[in-house]
């Protein structure tokens, strides 16, 4: 089940957005490559991203933790992270810097994403 995060939530388990400065570096929490859905509720194509995102849950079980953010609901990481339109997807590695994408990739689009993410946290 993608989880889904509250702002204070995502403080405690992506990263610590309370005590940063505007061009401070975000050290990233998890323990392992994580991709976040910003979406909101009244979203079409973000309804079909959830679907198709929880097809690919189960195959990258363990290897990637599958995040969702409701946009409407948690504004300041929205706003840190200057989703503009929604979906939004963040994809973070263990190492290195996370790189966003706008819109709603396809499943082949997405695997594609999810196996470099995983290459990358190596």
């Amino acid at each position: 089940m993608i989880i889904e995060l509250t702002a204070e939530e995502f403080d405690t388990k992506i990263y610590d957005l309370t005590n940063t400065k505007e061009d401070a570096e975000l050290k990233f929490l998890g323990g392992r490559p994580a991709i976040i859905d910003f979406y909101a509720a009244w979203c079409g194509p973000c309804k079909m991203l959830t679907t198709t995102l929880e097809l690919l849950e189960d195959e990258y079980e363990g290897k990637v933790d599958f995040y969702k953010v409701n946009i409407e609901d948690a504004l300041e990481v929205a706003t840190k992270f200057r989703v503009m339109s929604v979906p939004t997807v963040l994809y973070i590695p263990t190492k290195g810097e996370p790189e966003m994408s706008p819109g709603a990739p396809n499943k082949d689009q997405l695997k594609y994403l999810l196996d470099g993410l995983i290459e990358k946290s190596k």
